[in-house]
């Protein structure tokens, strides 16, 4: 039975977002934000579970600094937007919080369909990851969260020098691709694979690079979290295909693939 989708299977290499894509980022924003948003006094808007508002207002904060200071790793920026939150709710903010916040992302979780489905990718592409991370956070999420699963290429914001969406990052992606991988992108060799239609799909709509959407329930009013909502992006986006989860991806490249052959 032919495919509903468009090919997938002339493809040598996957670019992926790493938090939101594969790792739960907001399961782990939500539970280091719950000791602070628990001493907000009940009638406070942001008191709420899960602290949505509290999230999305941290997203927007740690944006500005990211635009602001691209050369401030992840971590360390993590901490400075906690703070700018916690003044903003005229909070303390003790460094038994602070302090493992900024050390936290390389232990946020990795979705239970994440693993199995790279390792069904492997088999067709190369595997690179462009992440808005640190090296540090980077590396323990590589070494305990995303194991066995192997990536052929990771750059991070840290090795960069700024922060997605900007054009540098991109630019340093298809660079390294082509040098590393000996994948040219401008060939359409490359696909890439995201969640957050901001920092992802609005520039490589604007660059030209083909891209799959992993919604991860995004595509439902009032799931959208700090992905970004469709109906705002939906002009400066032009994603091709649409997946639920990297597992649900996965299973449509092994099905493509599988009919080549048959």
């Amino acid at each position: 039975m032919a495919s509903s989708y468009p090919d997938l299977t002339g493809f040598k290499a996957l670019s992926f977002d790493c938090y939101g894509t594969l790792i739960d980022w907001e399961t782990g924003i939500e539970n280091a934000l719950r000791p602070l948003v628990s001493q907000l006094p009940p009638s406070h808007p942001w008191k709420t579970s899960p602290p949505a508002a509290a999230m999305q207002r941290l997203e927007d904060i740690s944006t500005s600094h990211e635009a602001r200071t691209p050369t401030i790793p992840y971590n360390e920026l993590l901490v400075m937007s906690l703070s700018d939150l916690a003044r903003e709710m005229g909070l303390p903010l003790p460094d038994s919080v602070s302090e493992p916040f900024g050390n936290a992302v390389g232990m946020w979780r990795a979705f239970p369909d994440t693993v199995a489905g790279l390792q069904k990718l492997a088999r067709h592409y190369k595997l690179a990851i462009l992440s808005n991370v640190d090296n540090a956070s980077m590396a323990a999420t590589l070494d305990r969260q995303l194991r066995p699963a192997r990536f052929d290429a990771v750059y991070t914001a840290q090795d960069i020098g700024s922060y997605k969406p900007a054009r540098a990052n991109f630019e340093y992606l298809f660079g390294h691709a082509k040098k590393d991988l000996g994948v040219d992108w401008q060939a359409g060799e490359l696909l890439h694979v995201a969640r957050s239609l901001p920092c992802d799909h609005v520039p490589a709509k604007e660059l030209g690079l083909r891209s799959v959407w992993i919604s991860r329930g995004g595509d439902k009013a009032g799931r959208e979290g700090v992905g970004g909502k469709l109906e705002r992006y939906k002009d400066s986006t032009a994603f091709e295909w649409r997946f639920d989860t990297i597992g649900d991806f996965a299973d449509e490249v092994e099905r493509q693939f599988a009919a080549k052959k048959s």
